[in-house]
C-alpha cells in the first residue's frame, strides 16, 4: 500500500524495529492467550501468576514502543512531505503553476495531505492489530495444523470477498476526490467572487445550482457509495466471523472428534481476534481514500518536479552598476486546446537604463501584464532572450536575475514580514515610509512584522508599496498601483515617489491607464494585441 511505503521510504531501519517490536507484542498476546487456557484447565494454578504478569509487561513494552516508533515516524513522514510539496511549488515554473490552478494546488495541500495525516494516525494501531492476529494464528496452528489450515482457508476467501466490496468502494473515493477539485473551484468562486454574485441574482442562483450544488452533490454521491460499500464489508466481515465460529462448533467435531478437545481454546482466540480483525476491516476505508490522496499528491509532486526550476538563495548584492536589460525577440504564447485561439506576446524587442521612469500602456489584454513577468523573469520566453549588460538570462542565473526587481503586481499578496538589504534598520526606515504614505496611526513596525494587513485595498497596496521601497532594488514595477487609491495618493504616487525612485537612480516600469500622468515618463511603451505599438520619448 502506498502508505506503508511512505513510511518506509522515510526510515526502514525503525519501520523494521517497531515490526519487529509488534511481532513480539503480538507472539506476547498469543501466549497469554494459552495461559489463559491453560488457567483455565488447571483451575488457575499460582505458578502461572509470574509469567502472566511477565508476558502482559512484555506486550505492553513492546506495543508502546511499536507505537511510539511509528509516531514518530509517522509524523515526521507527513511533516517531510509538506515541505516537499511546498517546495516543489515554489520551485515550479508561474506558467505550470497558472496551468494547475489555485484550486486544484490547495486541494492537495489541504485535503490530500489531511487524509493521509489521518490515515497516518491510525497505522500503528493497525500495526499492533495485524501483529496480534499473526501471534494467535501461530498459536491456533500449534494448537491443532489442519483446523488452523481449515480457518486460514476459510479467512482468506471472507477476506477476498470483503476485498472485493473495497475496491469498489475505492473506485468511488477516486471519483470523490475527482470532485473535490471542482468543488474548491467553486469555494473559491465564492470567496474571491462575493461581490459580483450579490450584485447579480440570476448568476449567484446559476453558481450556485449548477457549479457548488452539483459538484457538491456529486462528490457526496460518490463518497455515500464508497462508504456504504465499506459498511456493508465490515457487516459481511462481522457474519463471516460467526459464519467461522459455527463451523468450528458444529462441523470439527464431525469431520475430527479428536479435535473437540482444542475447540475451547480455538474459540477463545478467535473471539479475542473478533476486535483486532473488525478493527482492520473498519479501517480498510480510511487506508483506500489515504491511497487516492497519495496518487494525486504523488502526481503532483511528479508534475510539478519534472519542470522545477533552480532554485538558490541568492546572497550576493544586486548589480547596482548595471547599464542595459534588453529583450531581443521575445515572444510568449498562452496556449490554448484551440489553436487559432491562442494569444502571442512578442517578438519584443526593448532596452532599458538606470534612471527610467517607463510607462507601459494599452488596452486590457494587450500584453502589458506578460511583457512584465517576461522582463522580470517570472515567464519563461518562448524564444528570444533577455540580456543583462550583454549577458544572457539563462536556467542557471534566473533566479539571480529576478533579485534585480521590487514589484507590486495588481493581484499581489502582502506578506506581514518585511524584508530589507542587511545595512537598513527595518523598524526605522519602515516608520518612515509609513508616515509618508499616511499609514503610521494604522499599522505599527515591530521586529520586521506588520501588526496588521486587514485595511482596505488602497491602503494595502500602500503597504505593498512600502515592502518594495524596503527592498531598494535597481529595478521597481508597479502594475496598475494607482487604480485603488484616491486622488490625493494618487497624485503623490505620481508625483513624489515615482520621481523619488528615479532620483535614486531608480529604473522604474509602470503600467498605467492614467492618460493625465504621462507626461511625467521618459519613455511611453504603447501594446496591442501583444505587439509594440510606439515606443516613444513624450
Amino acid at each position: 500500500m502506498g502508505i506503508i511505503w511512505l513510511l518506509i521510504k522515510a526510515s526502514w531501519v525503525s519501520v523494521t524495529i517497531a515490526t519487529l517490536a509488534g511481532i513480539v507484542s503480538g507472539g506476547c498476546s498469543a501466549k497469554l492467550i494459552a495461559l489463559i487456557n491453560t488457567a483455565i484447565d488447571q483451575s488457575s494454578p499460582q505458578s502461572l501468576i509470574i509469567p502472566f504478569a511477565g508476558l502482559a509487561v512484555v506486550a505492553l513494552i513492546t506495543s508502546s514502543l511499536s507505537q511510539f516508533l511509528l509516531i514518530d515516524l509517522a509524523q515526521n513522514s507527513i511533516y517531510q512531505l509538506r515541505l516537499q510539496l511546498s517546495q516543489g511549488i515554489l520551485a515550479a515554473p508561474l506558467q505550470q503553476l497558472e496551468q494547475l490552478g489555485a484550486s486544484r494546488l490547495f486541494a492537495v495541500l489541504t485535503e490530500d495531505v489531511q487524509a493521509i495525516s489521518n490515515t497516518v494516525f491510525i497505522i500503528p494501531f493497525l500495526c499492533i492489530d495485524v501483529a496480534v492476529i499473526g501471534g494467535c494464528l501461530i498459536y491456533l496452528g500449534w494448537l491443532s495444523g489442519w483446523v488452523l489450515v481449515a480457518v486460514v482457508t476459510f479467512l482468506a476467501i471472507a477476506i477476498a470477498l470483503v476485498q472485493v466490496l473495497i475496491s469498489y468502494a475505492y473506485r468511488f473515493l477516486a471519483k470523490a476526490r475527482q470532485e473535490i477539485d471542482q468543488l474548491f473551484q467553486a469555494f473559491r468562486g465564492i470567496t474571491e467572487g462575493i461581490k459580483e454574485l450579490k450584485l447579480h441574482s440570476a448568476r449567484r442562483h446559476l453558481f450556485f445550482e449548477t457549479d457548488l450544488k452539483v459538484s457538491a452533490a456529486a462528490s457526496q454521491s460518490y463518497q455515500k457509495t464508497a462508504f456504504k460499500l465499506a459498511a456493508l464489508a465490515t457487516g459481511g466481515g462481522q457474519l463471516l466471523f460467526f459464519v467461522l465460529v459455527g463451523l468450528l462448533l458444529f462441523g470439527v467435531p464431525e469431520v475430527s472428534p479428536t479435535a473437540r478437545s482444542v475447540l475451547p481454546a480455538y474459540i477463545l482466540t478467535l473471539t479475542y481476534l473478533l476486535g483486532p480483525i473488525k478493527g482492520l476491516i473498519q479501517q480498510l476505508p480510511i487506508l483506500a481514500n489515504a491511497n487516492v490522496s497519495i496518487q494525486k499528491v504523488n502526481q503532483m509532486g511528479l508534475t510539478l518536479g519534472g519542470k522545477a526550476e533552480i532554485e538558490s538563495v541568492v546572497r550576493q548584492p544586486n548589480p547596482l552598476n548595471w547599464q542595459t536589460l534588453e529583450l531581443q525577440r521575445v515572444v510568449h504564447t498562452y496556449q490554448s486546446e484551440e489553436t487559432q485561439h491562442c494569444f502571442t506576446v512578442g517578438p519584443i524587442d526593448l532596452k532599458f537604463q538606470p534612471g527610467e521612469l517607463v510607462f507601459i500602456v494599452g488596452g486590457n489584454g494587450s500584453g502589458k501584464s506578460t511583457l512584465a513577468k517576461l522582463m522580470t523573469g517570472l515567464y519563461t520566453p518562448e524564444s528570444g532572450q533577455l540580456l543583462l549588460d550583454g549577458e544572457p538570462i539563462t536556467d542557471t542565473n534566473r533566479e539571480w536575475y529576478r533579485q534585480m526587481f521590487s514589484t507590486v503586481f495588481s493581484d499581489f499578496y502582502l506578506f506581514e514580514r518585511l524584508v530589507s538589504p542587511e545595512d537598513l534598520t527595518l523598524d526605522d526606515q519602515a516608520q518612515r515610509y509609513l508616515k509618508i504614505l499616511e499609514l503610521d496611526q494604522k499599522v505599527a513596525v515591530q521586529g520586521g512584522q506588520l501588526s496588521t494587513t486587514a485595511l482596505s485595498q488602497g491602503q494595502r497596496k500602500r503597504l505593498a508599496l512600502l515592502t518594495a521601497y524596503l527592498e531598494d532594488r535597481p529595478i521597481y514595477l508597479f502594475d496598475e498601483w494607482a487604480a485603488d487609491q484616491d486622488p490625493i495618493f494618487r497624485e503623490i504616487f505620481y508625483t513624489q515617489l515615482l520621481a523619488e525612485l528615479k532620483q535614486r537612480g531608480k529604473t522604474v516600469l509602470v503600467i498605467s491607464h492614467d492618460d493625465h500622468f504621462f507626461h511625467r515618463a521618459d519613455r511611453i511603451i504603447k501594446l496591442d494585441y501583444g505587439r509594440i505599438e510606439s515606443d516613444n520619448y513624450p
